[in-house]
C-alpha cells in the first residue's frame, strides 16, 4: 500500500464503524450505567455466585455478561432494555434458588451431584466413565491435591462445582497404588519380570506379582500394569 493509499484510507471507519465521535462520550457513559448495573446484579446473587460457579450459575452470568455487554457499545441497544433482562435474570436465579433449596430432586437435576471418582485407593470406573474425565486431566487434579499416588487415597470427590474433594488415609494405613506423576502409564507391562506390587494402568487395583505372565485384572479385566508405589504424603 502507497502512501498516498494510506491518506485516502478511511481511519474514521476503521476506528468508528458507522458512528461518530460524540458516540465516544456516550460509550464511556453507557458502559457507567452497566458497570454499576453488573455490581449490584452481582451484589444481589451472593458470593457463592461468584465464587464457585455451578451449571447453572454459570448460565446466569453468561446471561448477564451478555445483557451487559451489548448497550455499552451498539447503539440501537437500549440501557433500558438490558437493565429489565438483568432484573428478569435475578428474578428467575432468586426462584430457582430458592426451589434448589427446598427440593433435593430438583436441586440434582440442576446443579448436578457429587460423585465418588476414587473408593479406597481405586477407581470408582463406572462414575469414571460417567465423568468423562482423562487421566492426565484428572492425575493433574490430583496432584495438585498433594497425591503421588492412588494408594494414598482413601476417597475422591467430585463436587457438583468440578472441584475434586480428596480425603487422605493416615501416613500409618498408606497402601501400594497407582503412580498419579507425569509418565507414570507410558510404559505399561504385560510381563512381569521382578516380583513386587503392580497396579493396573485402568482401574488401579493393585496386587503383587511373581515374574511371569502379568495377567488380567481381576476388577476391569484389562491386561496393563505398572510398579506401584507406597511413598507416604509429603505436607
Amino acid at each position: 500500500m502507497s502512501f498516498l493509499s494510506l491518506l485516502e484510507f478511511n481511519w474514521k471507519e476503521l476506528l468508528l464503524g458507522q458512528e461518530e465521535w460524540p458516540f465516544i462520550l456516550e460509550i464511556v457513559i453507557r458502559t457507567v450505567i452497566m458497570f454499576i448495573t453488573i455490581v449490584i446484579g452481582l451484589r444481589v446473587l451472593g458470593k457463592r455466585g461468584v465464587k464457585q460457579l455451578s451449571i447453572f450459575e454459570l448460565v446466569v452470568i453468561i446471561g448477564l455478561g451478555s445483557a451487559a455487554g451489548d448497550p455499552m457499545f451498539y447503539k440501537e441497544v437500549g440501557v433500558i432494555s438490558s437493565i429489565i433482562v438483568f432484573t428478569v435474570i435475578i428474578f428467575l436465579y432468586t426462584i430457582i434458588t430458592y426451589l434448589i433449596a427446598k427440593y433435593k430432586k430438583l436441586e440434582e437435576l440442576i446443579e448436578g451431584k457429587c460423585i465418588c471418582l476414587i473408593d479406597n485407593g481405586e477407581f470408582s470406573i463406572k462414575n469414571f466413565k460417567k465423568e468423562n474425565l482423562g487421566s492426565d486431566e484428572f492425575f493433574a487434579e490430583l496432584r495438585l491435591n498433594g497425591v503421588s499416588h492412588l494408594g494414598q487415597v482413601e476417597k475422591a470427590i467430585e463436587e457438583s462445582s468440578g472441584e475434586i474433594s480428596v480425603f487422605f488415609y493416615e501416613d500409618d494405613e498408606v497402601k501400594y497404588g497407582l503412580s498419579t506423576m507425569p509418565g507414570s502409564l507410558d510404559h505399561p507391562l504385560k510381563s512381569i519380570v521382578e516380583k513386587g506390587q503392580y497396579s493396573c494402568t485402568f482401574c488401579g487395583y493393585t496386587e503383587e506379582k511373581l515374574p511371569g505372565n502379568a495377567g488380567t485384572c481381576k476388577k476391569c479385566g484389562k491386561k496393563n500394569w505398572v510398579p506401584a508405589i507406597n511413598k507416604r504424603r509429603v505436607t
